[in-house]
């Protein structure tokens, strides 16, 4: 696996728990690109690296979308629910 480069950010607050639930269903980033993309939503994988190192801000639709394929709640992302 490789090593975050950069330090983790604080743009955002969902980064850590979208990584870690895409990784608790052994999804790799690329799969969850796909999945994005398949919804309408264009991002690379440098944005989305970012977005999980809370370097990037995330948007309300992008959000909504990642929530529904981890099968998790937006709540849950923005650590609102356990």
């Amino acid at each position: 696996m490789k090593t975050r480069k950069q330090e983790i950010g604080n743009s955002n607050l969902v980064g850590k728990r979208i990584e870690f639930r895409r990784k608790e269903l052994g999804m790799k980033q690329k799969e969850l690109l796909i999945q994005l993309q398949t919804r309408g939503i264009d991002m690379n994988a440098s944005g989305l690296s970012k977005l999980e190192g809370q370097i990037r801000k995330v948007s309300d639709y992008e959000l909504i979308s990642i929530a529904q394929i981890l099968d998790v709640s937006v709540l849950w992302l923005l650590g609102l629910e356990e």
